[in-house]
């Protein structure tokens, strides 16, 4: 028989580094060697598929951005979140509705505008995100509503939502899938990098993740958070105000999620359809995990998942696998790295005696 007991904390600060970054690392490696298993068990050569798997995303380098951008903002808002022990679990959800508030500003905008209007649209796309992680909070405030529950229900009714505009108002009569018309160039995000679709919503995102870092570990209100997340009755002792963390932690991450689902409806995809997310909001949360709720890590770690994206689209045009492919390498990660979480904390004890 065997047990798990706490490992003693780790006394210097190389310990304590390399039990916080060991995890992710032997999590990536157990992932890559399950990809070899599975890519031998469906009868392809597991070099040449790990090669487009992990190595043919980084040929071009734009477009791995534009897959990185979303995902690192939603796992920076989350980092925050967590942190806090507000368990936001509805990224996605906000993330469409936040694609929904910035395309309904997009379709006002008519053929012959010339103002920009894609910042309007971006302040939408966080104002819907930030409008739909309140609902959470404000049913976790007032009446004690499980906050896990609450986010991820409320994914589901976004979806609706967004369902529903694609099949009545919003359909565009000359698609025969439901989507909208494509956006007007003045409500599009304009290109930053001349020949690719790299766009400027790509360099925002990178300074909002660094903002939210700062606040995160260089301000009182982050302190607080944090401090409320790893010990709430201390906390509360030294009179942090717990609704005020609550707060703060949903409008960043809703804030954040909500952004993302802007800069998909308004940059590469250029119109609403019910794919608008790839589930970019359920994945965020294994990134902040893998960031170690860190909101600046989050983006190494939203570039690594980034990669896993790109590879599984690849791999299905070029080796003709399973779109599902890119879900269970994700599903994989992140049991490995919890997994590896836990034996980083915990040490197994044999115990052969009889009960």
């Amino acid at each position: 028989m065997s047990l798990l007991e706490t490992r003693p904390a780790a006394g210097d600060p190389a310990s304590r580094v390399a039990r916080a970054f060991a995890p992710p690392l032997v999590a990536i490696a157990l992932t890559v060697i399950s990809a070899m298993v599975l890519f031998v068990l469906l009868g392809r050569d597991p070099g040449a598929a790990l090669r487009v798997l992990f190595l043919a995303p980084f040929e071009d380098l734009p477009e791995l951005a534009l897959k990185a951008a979303p995902l690192a903002l939603c796992a920076a808002g989350l980092a925050v979140s967590f942190r806090g022990n507000v368990w936001n679990i509805g990224a996605e959800g906000q993330l469409v509705v936040g694609a929904i508030a910035a395309g309904a500003v997009a379709m006002q905008v008519a053929p012959e505008a010339t103002f920009e209007w894609w910042p309007i649209a971006l302040l939408a796309g966080a104002a819907g995100g930030i409008g739909w992680a309140a609902i959470t909070g404000w049913l976790r405030d007032r009446f004690g509503a499980n906050e896990i529950l609450v986010s991820l229900m409320l994914v589901y009714v976004a979806q609706l939502l967004l369902g529903a505009l694609l099949e009545g108002p919003w359909r565009d009569p000359d698609a025969q899938d439901p989507q909208t018309r494509m956006f007007e160039a003045a409500a599009l995000l304009p290109v930053w990098l001349a020949g690719t679709r790299l766009h400027v919503g790509v360099p925002l995102a990178l300074v909002v993740v660094l903002g939210v870092w700062l606040f995160q570990m260089r301000s009182a209100a982050g302190y607080r958070i944090r401090v409320g997340g790893m010990a709430p009755h201390a906390a509360a002792y030294a009179g942090f105000n717990g609704r005020a963390s609550l707060w703060i932690a949903l409008v960043i991450s809703g804030g954040c999620a909500g952004l993302a689902g802007a800069l998909e409806a308004i940059g590469p995809t250029g119109q609403l359809t019910p794919a608008i997310s790839s589930g970019f909001g359920f994945t965020a949360i294994i990134i902040a995990f893998m960031a170690r709720l860190n909101a600046g890590a989050s983006l190494l770690a939203a570039l690594a998942l980034a990669v896993i994206h790109v590879g599984g689209e690849l791999a299905q045009s070029r080796l003709s696998l399973p779109p599902t492919l890119t879900g269970v390498f994700q599903g994989l990660l992140l049991l490995y790295l919890l997994l590896a979480d836990t034996l980083a904390g915990h040490r197994i004890r044999w115990n052969w005696s009889a009960s």
